[in-house]
């Protein structure tokens, strides 16, 4: 007889949406965390020790060539601990592209209207007055403005960031001490513990075994081996988390797209350096974004983005006195940041000893739209009067997607229109790793309604 009715791993954007409506469902539900449950009270104080305790391997994932770094929370509430809580629906150019590529037919506006209501409406949603924007806000406006490209405010998940008070908002980048931010630490988990979630810290799972009866999952909790049995799982580590452990698992045996279609919406920081001091770093630390239908055309968005002193000085690629000369000028910098919406698909697979291995790298259309998007930062720092410019050739990925894609075809996807695996009947997937494809839009809400919908169709099947 199994321990639990539903057994999540994972305790992120999706994971905690789907642990919350199972239990609230009535369902004996178990959600399972690699890493530690911090709170506002103990959030590590400095980005060099949230880096290292609160992220996967100090935040240093990297591809096989070592030319991508990509960011991965490990902690209670995952990513939505550490990003800025940017909620936005996907528009009809994501949810086209992924319903002709996958075949799943509530991609569509209409399909996902209710899930994104009822998450929505679980959250305090805000924009940025302009009043409480910062200098690199402005300069990110009027660059848009003078270049005849639109912008439009950020939607964010928070309640009283207090910006008159004088917090600074960067520092949420390692856990919003204010409860402020509409992380799952404050929102859906708390939630579902009341209505009696299990919730298993420092567990990392290792690998999962699928029987018609159940699913066994080992792993192990605070260095010691440990097991869960369950009558149904739901995988929703992340796209490298789930990828890995459907891949230790086996899976790929029989669902051979597991591991395949990897994207990650490259980031390209850009620095304007300014006669006056600009404090991108104080205040609200993201107020504004592009809201171009040309630059979603080309491919790319802008955000007005800014890094701590220790991921500025890791960006910039000068060493000795042109790197302090760099630093000293901390204060005189705006930075505009290009995201791309990626089109290479990448891959990842183990190593003889396990290790998960990233192959991705940027193709000439993904390099074509960097391009593009740094030409026009360029123009607006030229236009808004900055001295000089620069991007750094430093490039990260966030928004990790893929891995377990979503679609009607079993050999070219991994999971159904129900979130099952193909062939399994009680394993199922529903986070970031079953994007067809990258949408070019923050993806945090859609993971969340993903979710709901994932946990509605499994609460109908008992």
């Amino acid at each position: 007889m199994s321990e639990y009715d539903v057994a999540v791993i994972g305790s992120g954007t999706s994971g905690s949406v789907l642990s919350y409506y199972l239990t609230k469902a009535g369902f004996k539900t178990v959600m399972i965390e690699a890493g530690k449950w911090y709170t506002a009270k103990d959030f590590p104080m400095n980005e060099m020790d949230y880096n290292g305790k609160m992220f996967w391997n100090g935040g240093m994932d990297i591809n096989t060539k070592a030319t991508l770094v990509f960011l991965r929370a490990k902690c209670v509430g995952g990513g939505s601990v550490v990003n800025q809580c940017l909620l936005d629906r996907f528009d009809d150019v994501a949810l086209d592209d992924w319903r002709e590529y996958s075949g799943v037919s509530f991609f569509t506006q209409s399909g996902m209207k209710p899930h994104y209501e009822e998450i929505e409406g679980q959250l305090s949603l805000q924009k940025i007055p302009r009043e409480h924007w910062n200098k690199n806000a402005e300069i990110f406006v009027e660059g848009h403005e003078k270049l005849g490209f639109k912008w439009a405010q950020l939607r964010r998940g928070q309640t009283d960031c207090a910006t008159d008070e004088g917090h600074d908002c960067i520092v949420c980048l390692g856990g919003c001490p204010r409860n402020s931010k509409q992380s799952m630490l404050v929102t859906f988990i708390p939630r579902a513990v009341e209505q009696g979630l299990e919730v298993k810290t420092e567990f990392e799972v290792k690998k999962i075994e699928a029987t018609t009866e159940n699913v066994t999952i080992y792993g192990e909790r605070q260095g010691k081996p440990e097991k869960i049995t369950a009558t149904r799982c739901v995988v929703a580590a992340g796209s490298l988390g789930t990828t890995k452990i459907m891949l230790a698992s086996g899976f790929k045996k029989s669902v051979p797209a597991v591991g395949e279609g990897f994207y990650c919406h490259p980031q390209i920081m850009n620095f304007g350096l300014y006669d006056e001091p600009i404090d991108a770093f104080k205040g609200m630390f993201q107020a504004v974004k592009s809201d171009d239908p040309k630059m979603r055309k080309m491919g790319f968005k802008l955000e007005n983005v800014f890094a701590q002193p220790i991921g500025a000085a890791m960006l910039y690629p000068k060493y000795g006195k042109k790197h302090q000369e760099f630093m000293k000028n901390y204060r005189y910098y705006a930075c505009i940041e290009v995201a791309v919406r990626d089109v290479s698909r990448g891959k990842m697979r183990l190593d003889k000893k396990g290790r998960l291995l990233i192959d991705k790298k940027l193709n000439k259309e993904d390099l074509r739209r960097a391009k593009a998007g740094i030409k026009v930062v360029k123009q607006i720092f030229s236009e808004t009067g900055a001295k000089t410019s620069f991007y750094s050739p430093f490039w990260f990925g966030l928004h990790l997607m893929g891995g377990c894609s979503i679609g009607t075809d079993p050999k070219r996807s991994v999971v159904d229109e129900t979130f099952r695996v193909h062939g399994f009947t009680n394993v199922y997937i529903a986070d970031s790793s079953i994007f067809p494809l990258a949408p070019g839009i923050n993806p945090a809400l859609t993971i969340m309604a993903l979710a709901h919908r994932a946990s509605q169709i499994i609460a109908k099947e008992e």
